[in-house]
């Protein structure tokens, strides 16, 4: 098991079989721009790989404001229904904790 930023176009588009299963409205030839669009303000996708393959993903953003100062948005969290019950969705959000900090 792996955790980290996908960043590249095909990261990105490697993590759509994932992200689908939460967000079932959106299609393959949108998801890559969309995210791309989404980054322009801080949005980020984590994704946990399991032989390469995303398993878990999380989009996410950092955020600083004068309520909270610093602190961590999670927009979307999957897992695959496949992959479920192994401690994916955990290790993801444990990776975000300390991504935050």
């Amino acid at each position: 098991m792996e955790i980290h930023l996908a960043q590249s176009d095909g990261e990105i588009a490697a993590c759509f079989p994932v992200m689908k299963e939460l967000r079932p409205h959106l299609d393959g030839a949108s998801f890559v721009p969309r995210v791309r669009l989404q980054e322009q303000t801080g949005y980020r996708l984590a994704c946990v790989t399991v032989s390469g393959s995303p398993v878990a993903v999380a989009g996410f953003r950092v955020g600083e404001n004068l309520a909270w100062g610093r602190f961590l948005y999670v927009d979307d969290l999957v897992t695959l229904s496949s992959e479920r019950s192994h401690g994916y969705g955990m290790a993801l959000l444990d990776w975000l904790e300390n991504y935050a900090t």
